[in-house]
């Protein structure tokens, strides 16, 4: 008899949840993100960011030269807030040019969850070429399943946000080079 796993209203994370919601995500991510409930907090989603960043960050060591602990700490907090960052992107792109009603926490573990799936294989070099696509994939995928949108939309949404975050990172170039001067 297979055991369901329900994404409950709870909101409590453990790592039987973890575990779980791995497995869902990996074999089939249009249910998984078919059973987030309307009312869903911070809790789980950011349990499994946190667990798979503490993954990638500690794998990631294998490949670091110099720094090891440093870059590592800079690798988990990019993991953990660039989720966060994203998702209050698209919640802005969303609200700004459709007026539709997602909540920010169902949005957040969206991200939050095909983070944590994509994580677990990106630290290996090159595996960015794969990992990156297939987490906006599942992004999509969630966008359609847990929020209702139809999947063109999802699709511009998804677009419009990324070119916004890769505006602002392009935009911090002159900051970054005007630091780099002063180190």
């Amino acid at each position: 008899m297979e055991r369901c796993m329900t994404i409950e209203n709870t909101d409590r994370f453990t790592f039987g949840f973890y575990f779980q919601a791995l497995t869902k995500m990996l074999s089939s991510p249009s249910r998984f993100f078919g059973e987030l409930p309307d009312e869903t907090g911070f809790r789980q989603p950011l349990g499994c960011l946190i667990i798979s960043g503490l993954f990638f960050a500690g794998a990631s060591l294998t490949t670091l030269s110099e720094n090891q602990v440093l870059m590592s700490g800079i690798l988990w907090v990019n993991a953990v807030a660039m989720p966060f960052v994203t998702a209050g992107i698209t919640f802005m792109v969303i609200t700004m040019s459709m007026g539709k009603r997602v909540s920010f926490p169902k949005l957040f573990s969206v991200y939050a969850y095909a983070t944590s799936v994509t994580l677990l294989a990106s630290w290996i070099p090159l595996f960015i070429w794969l990992t990156e696509p297939w987490k906006w994939i599942l992004i999509i995928i969630g966008l359609v399943k847990g929020c209702g949108f139809k999947w063109m939309q999802a699709i511009l949404i998804v677009a419009v946000s990324i070119f916004i975050v890769m505006l602002f990172f392009w935009s911090l170039v002159p900051i970054i080079v005007q630091m780099r001067e002063f180190m």
